[in-house]
């Protein structure tokens, strides 16, 4: 009964952070946005990663974080693997797909390869900062994409507070860092933590950078291939 909690109030926030997501880019936008080339390019290691451990049961072991294993690389490509079963390894790949498009088109491709990258490096250095590295650590998280995930998706929810007027909206962006609060100290999960310090450093790279951060420069400036060439996307290409 634990585990389906954990992973119910998990989903939920994701639920919320691509909510905030969405309406911080304008979920009636989308149509006219260019196809995001990182997002994708993001999501197709992750995809293969999933292929890789199908063909070569030793991968896992190679490329995952275990700190018991030598390996500079494992930080790194440990993103990129899953080790949630077929069910999560499609939520992942989905989320982190859906996360990346939605911070691509708002923060704009280089700063979101960065925040990513800060997704994955910085956790673990800001949690033995304040004393909440653990001692013993869960194999559960030697892979997976989500915590890089709920970290890029938590930088939406900071500029969506200041941004918008809309109470709703500014419920949902609050109720990321509540709700990932919560899950930490309620339940250990690392999830809700990695989704406070996303939600950090989104503040602070939207104050140090909202002059030159310019979200809707695919609708002043239309692209060739937008989402609207896609089936199901609607609009008109």
């Amino acid at each position: 009964m634990d585990a389906i909690v954990f992973n119910l109030t998990t989903a939920l926030l994701l639920v919320l952070i691509a909510a905030a997501g969405l309406a911080l880019v304008g979920r009636d936008t989308i149509p006219r946005r260019r196809l995001p080339w990182l997002a994708i390019a993001l999501t197709a290691p992750a995809v293969a990663g999933v292929v890789l451990q199908l063909c070569r049961p030793g991968a896992m072991d190679v490329l995952d974080s275990d700190p018991a294993k030598p390996g500079w690389w494992r930080v790194l490509t440990s993103v990129f693997m899953q080790n949630g079963g077929v069910a999560g390894a499609a939520w992942n790949i989905a989320t982190l797909a859906l996360v990346a498009a939605l911070a691509e088109w708002f923060w704009g491709r280089s700063l979101t390869l960065v925040l990513f990258l800060a997704g994955i490096l910085l956790p673990q250095h800001v949690d033995a900062l304040l004393g909440l590295a653990a001692g013993p650590v869960d194999p559960r998280n030697f892979a997976g994409s989500s915590g890089a995930t709920y970290f890029l998706g938590a930088t939406l929810a900071a500029p969506l507070l200041v941004r918008t007027r809309a109470l709703k909206e500014r419920l949902t962006a609050a109720a990321v860092v509540a709700l990932g609060l919560t899950l930490w100290f309620v339940q250990e999960n690392g999830h809700g933590l990695v989704a406070v310090y996303g939600f950090v450093a989104g503040a602070l790279t939207w104050a140090a950078g909202r002059r030159w951060i310019h979200p809707e420069r695919d609708l002043v400036h239309p692209a060739r291939l937008r989402m609207g060439v896609l089936p199901g996307v609607g609009g008109k290409p």
